[in-house]
């Protein structure tokens, strides 16, 4: 199993969780996307390699930014 966590930027409550859980539900391959407002954490895990490309463009694609 894979896990990664990833810090957003811009989320402010939980319609900003529910569009990053949806966006980055829809990559495939991931079996759990679990997002923690307070921290701005998204810990994605997958059953095989997670396409970090892929996690990030659908947190962008939801409208919120990845922090390097």
């Amino acid at each position: 199993m894979s896990t990664a966590v990833y810090t957003v930027k811009g989320m402010t409550c939980s319609g900003c969780t529910s569009k990053v859980t949806t966006a980055v539900s829809g990559v495939a391959g991931i079996n759990d996307v679990d997002v923690d407002i307070a921290t701005g954490e998204v810990t994605v895990t997958s059953d095989a390699p997670i396409d970090d490309r892929q996690v990030r463009s659908a947190i962008a694609g939801a409208g919120y930014e990845v922090a390097s």
